[in-house]
């Protein structure tokens, strides 16, 4: 025989209760039933039941003292059934024998949760049906024959929503309180009272809210994420299902943690954002759009990670964003009235140089053409001021632009870039982030457009907003990043896609030359390790190889740490390596020599440079270390590897390697003399001088502005 306990805290609904327990009687087992509500008005009911036994409990405070009513009024209700009933030995005797343990309303899930601390051999339900389930998976094979039907699922839902609207926000932070949802009874209680069938959408969604605040509560985030996503599987209304999955994804993100559910979410609200459009509600659309695409495209699931679909399956990831039709309308070429004027003859070139607030790669272009006899220069900052920079970076409404809404925000642009647009010949746009989508918003005249793309933004949702009709060159710091963006913008592969340069970053390479001391032989140097795709545990292991052979081996890194609040990846990933590191640094094999103003200065101690990076654009750090005269040993970045273009392509054969194996041996061999070592030093500070430095680089920059052809 089988005991079942059901605790109520409520009157429930014994029209559904009567057929339950006949389902339960002939699945061979006894019902049994904890009142904790006044049965004096229901006894007849109760005895039509045929329960096998039912008690009447504590329910309400009335004869209580005065000093133990004003108690008990502070203490949720939930808890307060339990203090009350806990030790009646009715509730003792059967909620200790029972095996299945059954709350029929919310206030009973906490009874139900204490009594399963105690009787850890039952099973524990939030509801009639759960129970059912859970019995029937218990009964023999042979049992089928005798089952009935379930009650009909129209009077389960009934009782279901008779009970949601009954549950004020006190009683709910009650049943998701922390030591219920701790457990993985509690847990699983409201996860079953989530999947209730016939819930209203709108009542489920509160329901699941609650759950996942309690489980956040509780230090569960997953299960946090859990009670939103299945609530949000049980609802068909897809304006309320989007808006679960995108808080569930939204909370993770916040946390730093590449969400389980992204691709769902980011699909949902691309259909949302479909039906919005086609219904001639632009705003919406537009809003609707930039969450999905700041979802898609955010730096904790791409660039706080050391590997990301962006770079694996580029075209596959992208394609569900541009099936969308919304998208569709955001990328049309609206193109340009008249083509780009040719460069002046009779005067010098209006050249203007814009970004916004990064300039870290622009001051020796900004010094060369401010003092050219060919050139009148101007520069602007778009972040100068807030109402440029409030413009400059409004995502949502350049979408609502595209999509044929918020015509004032073209007319703002118009404003702020007209003079400007007016003025220059050529406009040389730094990053290809918001001002570049902005720039595009209007039609830019004769005047030539050119904008230069990093490696950051190929990681970016801005170049899927850019309009690319209205740009004339666009300029890439190295072809693997070139290739890398044209496998996810399909815009830059059509027939409307501006001319394509690659052109190394200005460096002024010529005061990194310094003489180095002979103990820097077998100092390996690391510059930067501020993200986690600098991946300074891959220098690590080179460092522990080398050391097998030599303990004259010490790994120097230059610049700042991570920041372990940029996402929890980084704050994963720096613990990881900082317990690593620790007995290194003791011992002296590690030195973390923090950020510099002279890179040249730190670099005279180093004699390898190592980029251990899992992507990079160009890597100015390795660059500079070559042109020092230190030996480069370059990881094949993994984004890249295998690719047409990477770093095989970028340096020259010999300074990339596989692993950290082939990059000891690398260091092994080279650094096996002074004599070979400065030898391979001497030919990398040639060739860092004859194809980075700013003199040569210099001449490729004249010939994309200042060219008339």
């Amino acid at each position: 025989m089988t005991d079942v306990l059901f605790i109520a805290t409520a009157q429930p609904q014994l029209g559904v209760l009567a057929g339950a327990v006949q389902k339960f009687r002939a699945l061979g087992a006894s019902v049994r039933m904890a009142c904790h509500f006044d049965t004096r008005n229901c006894l007849e009911e109760l005895d039509r039941l045929e329960l096998d036994g039912y008690q009447q409990l504590p329910y309400g405070i009335g004869n209580l003292g005065p000093l133990a009513k004003r108690r008990m009024k502070k203490v949720p209700h939930g808890r307060r059934l339990w203090l009350q009933s806990r030790r009646n030995p009715w509730m003792r005797q059967q909620g200790l024998g029972a095996q299945h343990l059954v709350a029929l309303d919310a206030n009973a899930v906490y009874v139900v949760w204490r009594l399963a601390q105690y009787n850890t051999t039952a099973s524990a339900s939030f509801g009639i049906a759960p129970a059912l389930r859970s019995i029937e998976g218990r009964t023999d094979a042979s049992a089928p024959t005798k089952r009935r039907a379930l009650p009909p699922p129209a009077l389960l839902a009934s009782d279901v929503r008779r009970q949601a609207k009954a549950l004020p926000h006190n009683i709910l932070r009650t049943a998701t309180a922390r030591p219920v949802m701790r457990s993985a009874v509690g847990a699983r209680l409201w996860r079953t009272a989530l999947n209730a069938p016939g819930v209203p959408p709108t009542m489920r969604a509160a329901l699941s809210r609650q759950v996942a605040e309690g489980m956040r509560w509780a230090g569960r985030p997953g299960g946090a994420t859990l009670a939103l996503t299945t609530a949000a599987g049980r609802i068909e209304d897809r304006k309320i299902r989007t808006g679960l999955l995108d808080e569930a994804v939204w909370a993770e993100l916040k946390k730093g943690i590449a969400p389980r559910t992204l691709d769902r979410t980011v699909r949902e609200l691309l259909a949302q954002a479909d039906e919005q459009y086609q219904a001639g509600d632009p705003a919406a659309a537009a809003s609707t759009m930039d969450r999905a695409l700041v979802l898609g495209f955010h730096r904790v699931v791409h660039i706080d990670q050391l590997s990301s679909q962006l770079a694996t399956e580029p075209e596959t990831y992208a394609a569900p964003v541009y099936a969308s039709t919304a998208m569709q309308k955001i990328i049309e070429p609206r193109g340009r009235k008249v083509p780009a004027a040719q460069a002046p003859l009779d005067r010098p070139l209006r050249l203007l140089i814009t970004t916004s607030a990064n300039d870290n790669f622009l001051k020796l272009i900004l010094k060369r053409y401010e003092n050219h006899p060919d050139v009148e220069l101007r520069y602007l900052d778009l972040a100068a001021s807030p109402a440029m920079k409030r413009i400059s970076w409004a995502g949502r409404r350049m979408l609502e632009n595209r999509l044929g809404g918020d015509a004032f925000y073209a007319e703002q642009v118009e404003q702020i870039m007209r003079p400007h647009l007016d003025w220059a010949d050529t406009v040389f746009l730094d990053w290809c982030v918001a001002p570049a989508v902005m720039l595009t918003t209007i039609d830019p005249g004769d005047t030539r457009i050119v904008v230069r793309l990093h490696s950051y933004e190929a990681f970016t949702r801005w170049p899927h907003m850019v309009d690319f009709s209205r740009i004339d060159d666009l300029v890439y710091v190295a072809d693997h990043v070139q290739d890398l963006t044209k496998s996810l913008v399909p815009q830059l592969r059509g027939e409307h896609a501006p001319r394509m340069h690659m052109l190394h970053n200005a460096m002024d390479l010529s005061g990194f030359d310094l003489p180095k001391p002979a103990e820097a032989r077998f100092n390996i140097g690391l510059i930067g390790i501020s993200q986690v795709a600098k991946d300074p545990l891959w220098a690590v292991e080179v460092l522990e190889r080398l050391r097998e052979h030599d303990e004259r081996y010490r790994l120097l890194m230059v610049g700042g740490d991570m920041d372990p609040k940029t996402s929890r990846a980084t704050k994963d990933y720096l613990r990881s390596f900082q317990s690593r590191i620790e007995p290194l640094e003791e011992s002296g094999a590690v030195l973390r020599l923090g950020p510099t103003d002279d890179v040249p200065g730190k670099l005279v101690e180093i004699g390898t440079i190592l980029s251990s990076s899992v992507r990079e654009g160009c890597h100015v750090g390795l660059m500079e270390g070559a042109a020092s005269s230190a030996v480069p040993v370059v990881r094949d970045w993994p984004f890249f590897a295998g690719r047409p273009h990477g770093a095989r392509t970028l340096y020259p054969e010999g300074w990339v390697v596989d692993s950290p194996e082939q990059a000891a041996q690398r260091i092994l061999e080279v650094t096996a003399t002074e004599e070979s070592w400065r030898t391979a030093g001497k030919l990398a500070s040639e060739h860092a001088l004859a194809v980075w430095d700013w003199p040569r680089v210099s001449r490729d920059f004249d010939e994309l502005l200042l060219d008339s052809d």
